[in-house]
């Protein structure tokens, strides 16, 4: 077995050759000749970034919204001559006005505000690629990812690009998490590469061959490790001489001054566009000589900083006029808030994860009249709180945003205790961690290790699970094709796809309840974890 020097050692060479096959769809030319500059003058760059941004067309308790961002943004232009604005990704998957339209409005949005690059997160790669095609055809901007290529060796769009400004040249390329072969469902025909094998050879390449002052990477990896061996962006700060800048995705980190590892600054911007950070660097001979930075707030519930940019809601009203035909029906009403918090649905039994399962198996059991012992999903399919009140279609399709088939599946009970041990070994803060029915109980026990817990006390519909019966259980589409790590779905003996989606399913219980009531029943018992 190879040790990881030599591991990472092969990687090296296999990203190198990757990037040969792939360099004529690179941004720059290589070999160009440096810029140029007066000796000893100082030069400034402000670079502006967001990422996370999530689908969030509108502002969201009265912070961000795209064409308040606009706003923002164009400010810094007009006061900076040299501005470089970038986002590292996530810009699908969120709101239901922004699904209803497949990304179309944000993409519009980011035309209209100039964006010089984004990263490829791993949310774009929900969407099938027919449709990544659309939205890189539709994108004013390119789409950087160093790391995932095609079957034919070519970027899925561009590897960097180079920016020429006076006294000095920027390079920025795109790293895309290789957790997205795990929590998102990518084309079996792309190719991802390792990041940090691949950062350090397009660092290499930006400054050898482009001839590049500074490099920034937009780095779509995190700040959090949610599994064992995950690069982050801490990670490849460390492992990775060379970069002056990483701007970093995934982990929606909302951070309040720059993060160093050794010499090299990470900087996040949180997530929704309630954020947009801002950072200056000054440049001497080609050389950072200070680097500055700060996250500016895009408006608060009660104090409207940025007003909304005239062009961007005019581009964005009809689209909302065509949504708010079917996304404004009232479905039901919510006796009190259903909670989300800092995505507590990958934390600990919430009261939307219990009514969202409690929902499907409701279906199952009243509308296709199907026998069912429990049901789960992932706690990263649910993604926003319902308030207090009337609730919509567009609230319902915010919180469950995925186009999830639910299925019923049936499995022998050793795989099902297989299943719920996988279930307990994941670690809290995870999009794997799981919400179930109440038919479904267990306590995850962290005490001897905090990152992987151990499964106790199972019991479905009041028993311990029999190894040698045949349970059936809902879930989705995408955890039965192994997302999220569940490859011991695989085991099923019978899958059935109701061809329903999790959201209508919810959105139908929630008409037949009339009132939601948030409540949790300690179906899920955590000892020695995270507390809240």
């Amino acid at each position: 077995m190879l040790n990881k020097t030599a591991s990472r050692a092969l990687a090296l060479i296999a990203a190198a050759v990757v990037l040969t096959a792939a360099a004529l769809s690179t941004a720059g030319c290589a070999g160009t000749p440096a810029v140029k500059r007066e000796a000893g003058k100082s030069y400034s760059l402000t670079v502006l970034h967001t990422n996370d941004h999530h689908g969030t067309v509108l502002p969201n308790g009265g912070q961000g919204g795209l064409a308040e961002r606009a706003t923002y943004i164009a400010g810094v232009r007009a006061a900076d001559a040299n501005v470089l604005l970038l986002d590292a990704g996530d810009i699908n998957t969120g709101s239901a006005l922004s699904n209803m339209f497949k990304g179309e409005i944000d993409i519009n949005a980011y035309n209209l505000m100039k964006y010089d690059a984004v990263a490829f997160g791993n949310h774009e790669f929900d969407n099938d690629l027919a449709l990544i095609e659309k939205q890189i055809a539709q994108a004013e901007f390119p789409w950087l990812s160093a790391n995932v290529t095609r079957a034919d060796g070519k970027y899925l769009d561009q590897a960097y690009i180079v920016k020429n400004y006076d006294g000095f040249r920027v390079g920025v390329f795109g790293l895309t998490t290789l957790r997205t072969l795990t929590i998102a469902s990518p084309d079996k025909s792309l190719k991802f590469a390792d990041e940090i094998a691949t950062a350090t050879a397009m660092v290499e390449k930006l400054r050898t061959k482009e001839k590049c002052d500074l490099v920034i990477a937009v780095a779509h990896l995190g700040l959090v490790e949610e599994t064992a061996g995950q690069v982050t962006s801490e990670k490849l700060a460390a492992a990775v001489p060379g970069i002056d800048l990483i701007i970093d995705g995934h982990s929606h980190t909302a951070l309040t001054e720059v993060k160093y590892v050794g010499s090299t600054p990470i900087v996040s911007a949180n997530e929704w566009g309630k954020f947009v950070g801002e950072g200056r660097f000054e440049i001497v001979d080609g050389t950072v000589k200070a680097f500055a930075w700060k996250p500016v707030q895009i408006n608060k519930k009660d104090a409207v900083t940025f007003a909304p940019d005239a062009a961007v809601a005019a581009m964005i009203a009809p689209y909302k006029e065509k949504a708010d035909l079917t996304l404004k029906e009232v479905v039901a009403e919510t006796s009190a808030l259903f909670e989300f918090g800092d995505r507590l649905s990958r934390k600990k039994e919430i009261a939307l994860g219990d009514m969202v399962n409690d929902g499907a198996m409701w279906y199952v059991k009243e509308v296709l009249k199907k026998d069912a012992d429990f049901a789960f999903t992932n706690g990263g399919n649910i993604r926003a709180e319902l308030p207090a009140g009337k609730i919509t279609r567009e609230q319902i399709t915010t919180v469950l945003p995925f186009d999830n088939w639910i299925y019923l599946t049936k499995m022998k009970g050793s795989d099902v205790i297989k299943l719920f041990e996988f279930i307990a070994s994941i670690p809290q803060g995870a999009g794997a961690f799981a919400q179930v029915s109440a038919e479904a109980r267990y306590t995850i026990d962290y005490t001897n290790d905090i990152k992987k817990g151990e499964l106790k006390d199972l019991t479905i519909k009041g028993k311990p699970v029999d190894p040698d019966a045949v349970y059936t259980f809902v879930t989705n589409d995408y955890l039965m094709g192994g997302g999220d790590g569940y490859a011991v779905l695989k085991n099923n003996v019978e899958a059935y796809n109701t061809s329903t989606t999790l959201r209508d399913v919810i959105i139908a219980y929630a008409q037949y309840k009339k009132i939601l009531e948030p409540m949790t029943d300690g179906r899920i018992t955590i000892v020695g974890g995270m507390t809240f």
